[in-house]
């Protein structure tokens, strides 16, 4: 009772200024985030480090665990989030009362009182350290498994570890432009502060209706038992390419209709992990986001991909239609290891007598739309939101500037993280990286010189993006700038490319991570000191389960990740890592003056830098030439052009599949049933999140851990596909094993 008249006590003062002063600018944060406060709450009790840890580690094992797999499901923080409550409320029931210390400054309690709203968020924090990837397990990836080259674990680890502390660094220096306005609102913790609305309020159920919470567990008990049919009875639920079954030997017909190696025209996903996997949660998606990435897509993949396949660009008819793989001119698959000398350098002579490398056209394309991607970017952020960043770095040295109630919630009640802080975390961490670069150079290869120009893209691009992803839910990926800048400067040293694009670009994705979780926190009232402790321990136990579990399964596994050497229906064959494995082959073996350079068959390719530069000066143009017409505005070219970002590894199911659902809940239910999507929307996205999750794992530890209980029928192809000639080239005299020859 006390707690509730707390609470009230404070909204009343913070709605003091007026009722609609105090409306948030984002009408789904009014409809969502909660405007009361009570500061007396515990937050750092001794269940949420037991409980926070536990999560933290479960998480990094799992998702690693996860990561090398066909299907690399990420289990979110979501999944934790939900577990966690009944062992809260569990150990406010058992735990002694008694206070120690007591009198002191040190006074604590084991059990301070029911669990609450507060340490709840906490202990999800510490799950979302564990549920969020450590993107340097790539480079370990890379060497060990691909490159067959060995890798002490000490510079191993010390190049994890730094790249994700890293981002606390960026963190702090943006932390004041992408968390206290109210126009950065990052729709995808709107998810988060329903479910903890949901397992937490005391909500009465109405008369033939259900709480958020039955629902809930109504979502996840359905989730959970469905997941059995596409995760192992019938996996063909992942992408039902049903235009191939109009003409099953039909190379035409299959590149068409292949959902996973084709355009998938018609293709969908009856499956949560195929229909989030990549893109995030389409229920988390603003419709306007939502419509950009559909009419990327639809651009890309149905109109540019096809013209520039069936016009031969690039012999685009010797390689398959979609594809990451790196090819030899004649169609087959080209043999890096015998490219590469005995320094890990480019062998020029055995490069000479080879040929040069070829990539199918899609993928070829999806680079040009990287470069696009990055001028549209700038462009966009400079034209569109220049005047309000400028504005909000004068005004963060002003005192009394206008805030939205949240901000001016957490300005009274907490102390703010001091800036010093972050910057002692950052220099330690630079001079750790530079001695890094110095102390172990043969085995990363990067320069000194390296890591300083990789901080500051770092630098120049997270407010960018920061901007982007708080206010569209997407983040267009601009990891090419940093591949292509190294590559240039420092060519024919793939491990030198790939320790600079971590440091340069993920250390920047790692930076926008923690400013989420930030405004999580703000939306929910946590002490930011108490953020940044748990943020801090977090990320360091993650990326020490990350490593380990990481070094174990490569050691464990006979040939993961080794496509040649693999059973056909084997779920090792790490997708995700066989791009990115390319990507340092293009980059930084070969290096971008061989591929997209004068020395390069794809120099035209550069001409998408000058198109991403001028799309988004056409929108604000004619923003300001027919200011009454609303829609222009919602035209958003970073978006737009960088929709198929993710693809490869993505597939097109994972995106119609996607949109579909996107569409359906965040227009139509949204307009036509307001109400339910106010109180259900982001309860159904957690459920399915935590329902699928729960499955797999079971899947898992039960049935595929050695793929060795499966079952052999038509809808468990190996691919999971009925797409069979997909991957087939389709000019004449081009043999690929499995093809037909035309």
């Amino acid at each position: 009772m006390g707690t509730e008249v707390a609470a009230e006590a404070i909204a009343m003062e913070i709605d003091g200024d007026g009722e609609d002063e105090d409306r948030c600018v984002v009408e789904q944060v009014e409809l969502t985030v909660p405007k009361t406060d009570d500061p007396t709450i515990p937050v750092l009790t001794f269940r949420m480090w037991v409980l926070g840890l536990g999560a933290c580690i479960v998480l990094s094992f799992v998702n690693q665990f996860f990561w090398y797999r066909t299907m690399p499901l990420s289990i979110s923080g979501i999944s934790a989030q939900i577990a966690v409550v009944p062992l809260g409320h569990l150990m406010a029931r058992i735990l002694p009362t008694s206070k120690y210390l007591e009198g002191t400054r040190w006074e604590f309690s084991l059990n301070p009182g029911p669990f609450n709203v507060k340490e709840h968020v906490l202990i999800t924090i510490f799950a979302n350290s564990g549920a969020g990837s450590v993107y340097a397990t790539h480079i370990l990836s890379a060497i060990k498994l691909y490159y067959k080259r060995a890798l002490p674990f000490l510079p191993a680890f010390l190049v994890m570890i730094t790249t994700q502390v890293l981002g606390f660094g960026w963190a702090g220096l943006f932390r004041k432009h992408l968390v206290e306005p109210g126009e950065m609102w990052w729709p995808s913790n709107l998810v988060q502060v329903s479910l903890f609305s949901a397992l937490h309020e005391k909500e009465k159920r109405t008369r033939g209706g259900t709480t958020r919470t039955q629902f809930f567990l109504v979502v996840l008990v359905a989730s959970f038992a469905y997941y059995v049919l596409p995760g192992y009875l019938f996996t063909m639920l992942t992408s039902i390419s049903w235009v191939c079954w109009l003409g099953p030997r039909s190379i035409l017909v299959n590149q068409l209709g292949s959902g996973l190696h084709g355009l998938g025209i018609g293709a969908v996903g009856i499956d949560w992990a195929t229909i989030s996997s990549y893109l995030g949660s389409p229920l988390a998606s603003p419709l306007f986001a939502t419509v950009n990435v559909a009419i990327g897509f639809v651009l890309i993949m149905y109109v540019a991909s096809p013209i520039w396949y069936w016009l031969d660009i690039y012999k685009a008819k010797t390689f398959p239609i979609f594809s990451s793989k790196l090819f030899m001119s004649n169609g087959l698959d080209y043999n890096v290891l015998s490219i590469i000398d005995k320094k890990f350098e480019l062998d020029h002579d055995v490069y000479a007598k080879t040929g040069p490398i070829h990539m199918s056209t899609f993928f070829a394309m999806t680079y040009g739309l990287g470069f696009a991607t990055l001028s549209a970017t700038i462009v966009h952020v400079l034209l569109f939101n220049g005047s309000d960043l400028w504005k909000q770095t004068r005004g963060a040295f002003k005192r009394n500037k206008k805030m939205d109630i949240h901000t001016k919630i957490m300005k009274k009640n907490y102390r703010e993280v001091p800036m010093l802080w972050f910057l002692v975390i950052l220099v330690l961490n630079i001079g750790l990286i530079m001695f890094i670069s110095v102390h172990y150079n043969a085995t990363v290869q990067l320069p000194w010189w390296g890591v300083l120009l990789a901080c500051a893209i770092a630098v120049f691009f997270t407010p960018l993006i920061g901007v982007i992803a708080a206010t569209t839910n997407q983040a267009p990926g601009l990891n090419i700038i940093t591949e292509y800048v190294i590559g240039y400067i420092y060519p024919e040293r793939p491990v030198a490319n790939m320790c600079f694009k971590v440091y340069g670009y993920i250390s920047m994705t790692q930076a926008l991570t923690f400013i989420s979780d930030f405004k999580l926190g703000h939306y929910m009232k946590i002490p930011p000191r108490s953020m940044f402790m748990a943020q801090v321990v977090g990320t360091l136990v993650a990326v020490v389960v990350y490593t380990a579990t990481a070094w174990w399964l490569m050691a464990d596994i006979p040939h993961l990740c080794d496509t040649s050497l693999l059973p056909p229906d084997s779920q090792w064959t790490c997708p995700m890592d066989r791009v990115f494995f390319d990507a340092s082959v293009i980059w930084g073996l070969v290096g971008p003056r061989r591929m997209f350079g004068d020395l390069g068959e794809y120099s035209k390719v550069n001409w998408f830098f000058l198109g991403g530069a001028v799309a988004p000066l056409m929108v604000w143009s004619a923003t300001k030439a027919f200011p009454s017409q609303t829609w222009i505005p919602k035209i958003h070219i970073p978006v737009l052009v960088g929709a198929t970002a993710m693809m490869p590894p993505a597939t097109a199911v994972n995106f119609t599949s996607w949109i579909v659902v996107a569409v359906v809940f965040g227009h139509f239910v949204y307009k036509y049933r307001r109400e339910w999507w106010k109180k259900y929307n982001y309860v159904l996205s957690g459920g399915l999140d935590a329902g699928t999750a729960f499955m797999t794992i079971l899947l898992f530890l039960a049935l595929q851990r050695r793929d060795d209980i499966g079952l052999n029928w038509l809808g468990n192809g190996s691919d999971h596909d009925t797409c069979p000639f997909a991957s087939c080239p389709t000019a004449k005299g081009v043999v690929v094993d499995g093809c037909p020859v035309l």
